[in-house]
């Protein structure tokens, strides 16, 4: 089978909160689009906001896959 190719992009709330959600998207399907940008729900904010796709930088990514976090008590 081939994989597909998956990007994770993170879709930081405009409304300057800082929340953010983590979201894949297809390379192949979205080729040559912009970013994307979608409505969801702020939960600092408490309403519906728009969300776009921006990079984090380095120090703003808390973000850890679970099997990251597994691995690093597993080695502790």
């Amino acid at each position: 089978m081939a994989k597909v190719d998956m990007e994770t992009v993170f879709l930081v709330s405009s409304a300057g909160t800082g929340f953010f959600y983590i979201n894949r998207k297809n390379k192949r399907k979205f080729k040559g689009e912009g970013k994307l940008k979608i409505m969801k729900y702020d939960p600092i904010a408490r309403k519906h906001v728009l969300f776009e796709e921006k990079k984090l930088s380095r120090l703003k990514k808390k973000w850890k896959p679970e099997s990251m976090v597994a691995v690093s008590k597993a080695n502790a």
